[in-house]
């Protein structure tokens, strides 16, 4: 079976620049819940920070593949504010500057050609955000990605491994773990051994530095394709 490993990197909105109502809307749970103004201060700090975790409030600036058997990557990503990044190629991932409908266009081409794909949380974060933003862009998913989580049920045309499924057996470990926690357990070199981590995305896109974030998505990805590797030889029945 062909296996695709992908990521997404993305970015949110400037709180400051919405609309009030989408502020109020926002931010009434954290006036509810906050005792203290220095407790809606830290709460409102958190959320203006998260942005990019909702697909409601943020957008794709990054999505990476890799072929797990050919051991080829690319990753396709949004220039950032002053659009001076270009395409360039490192080693055995290809970077291609695209917008994010393009982006999106371009990963549902490719995904009709695999059927195994591999993911770390892509369940709960990269699938849901991949589908709504191609919604806004009017692109309709080429497969459905989000098919029933057990592996012994799934579509024979979209096998999606979730390691973080896999890895803690649907849950059952207390501690699930971060990707960085799982490559330090089997010796893998984590995504974020060169000093760039999810939450430095927003800062370099801002400030130019978009093939910064798309070398972080590209290691992601190689760390994904390792932890699989280990998850199939010793962990997978």
């Amino acid at each position: 079976m062909a296996t695709l490993v992908f990521d997404i990197e993305t970015v949110g909105e400037d709180f400051d620049t919405l609309d009030q109502t989408s502020q109020d809307v926002l931010t009434r749970w954290i006036k509810r819940e906050s005792e203290s103004g220095e407790d809606y201060t830290a709460a409102l700090a958190d959320l203006k920070a998260g942005m990019g975790f909702s697909p409601l409030t943020g957008q794709i600036v990054a999505i990476g593949i890799r072929d797990v058997e050919r051991e080829k990557s690319a990753v396709y990503f949004q220039a950032s504010k002053d659009g001076q990044e270009k395409s360039f190629e490192e080693g055995d991932c290809k970077f291609e500057v695209m917008t994010e409908q393009d982006t999106l266009q371009k990963f549902w081409d490719v995904v009709e050609k695999y059927d195994t794909f591999v993911t770390f949380n892509g369940r709960a974060f990269d699938v849901p955000f991949l589908m709504v933003r191609s919604a806004v862009h009017g692109i309709r998913p080429s497969k459905n990605l989000l098919g029933n989580r057990y592996l012994n049920y799934h579509p024979s045309n979209a096998r999606h491994v979730d390691l973080l499924d896999q890895l803690t057996f649907y849950g059952a470990m207390r501690k699930k773990g971060s990707l960085h926690l799982w490559c330090r357990l089997f010796g893998i070199e984590s995504p974020k051994a060169q000093g760039v981590d999810g939450d430095d995305v927003k800062a370099l896109y801002e400030s130019g530095k978009s093939d910064d974030i798309a070398r972080y998505n590209a290691r992601d990805l190689r760390a994904t394709a390792e932890l699989y590797q280990r998850y199939v030889k010793f962990l997978q029945f």
